[in-house]
Parts: C-alpha cells; sequence; structure tokens
C-alpha cells in the first residue's frame, strides 16, 4: 500500500511496485513548502474526479494514477473503505494528491 509521509523539508509518496506499475509512474517527492491544505477524506474515491490518464480504475474498488479535471491534475491511490489523505499543491506537476493510508487522520495530522 502507498505510504505518504514527511522526509525532512519534503513529503514523499512511495508506492509499490504493483501501484508504480498501474500509476505508470515512480515514487512522488514534493517540497513541504508547496503543499497548500492536507485533510482526511472518508469517500477517497468519491475524492478522485476526472478522467485517467494514465492510470488503473476498477470502478467501485481501486483508483490509481493521474486524473485530469477541469484543468488540474490529480495523483491517486484510492481504495475503498481505506481513508485518504488529500494534499493540495500549488507550483507542482500535481494540483493534488489523493494516498489512500489506513493511519490517514494520524499522518495528516504529523503533515500539519
Amino acid at each position: 500500500m502507498a505510504e505518504l509521509r514527511r522526509d525532512g523539508d519534503q513529503l514523499e509518496v512511495r508506492l509499490t511496485v504493483t501501484e508504480k506499475i498501474a500509476g505508470l509512474r515512480g515514487n512522488i517527492r514534493v517540497p513541504a513548502s508547496a503543499v497548500a491544505a492536507v485533510a482526511v477524506s472518508d469517500q477517497p474515491l468519491s475524492a478522485v474526479a476526472g478522467v485517467r490518464a494514465p492510470g488503473l480504475h476498477l470502478p467501485g474498488r481501486t483508483k490509481i494514477g493521474t486524473w485530469r479535471h477541469a484543468g488540474r491534475k490529480t495523483f491517486a491511490v484510492a481504495r475503498r473503505g481505506v481513508p485518504a489523505i488529500r494534499v493540495d499543491l500549488v507550483g507542482q506537476r500535481y494540483d493534488r494528491l489523493v494516498i489512500s493510508q489506513p493511519d490517514a487522520a494520524t499522518v495528516a495530522e504529523a503533515l500539519g
């Protein structure tokens, strides 16, 4: 399962090999200064809108990869039944990250 964590002045999304293949990309690192907002979503699949390009979508189960909607890009590893951390970014390749983690509330609080 993907892991979102803070590493010094960087925010890192560490993906499993399967998630890297499904999302057609590697781990993501962004400066912590690019974080505009952090929230927890109990409905992670609903937090990801738009057209998948590229990635994997199993309706009602999971969304992994890049989604484009209204001029914005979201990278997601969203799984049904697993809360997600939603991170809004400024000036980065992605405008939003949505990452499911069982301990989403704890991680979101640590990210501030």
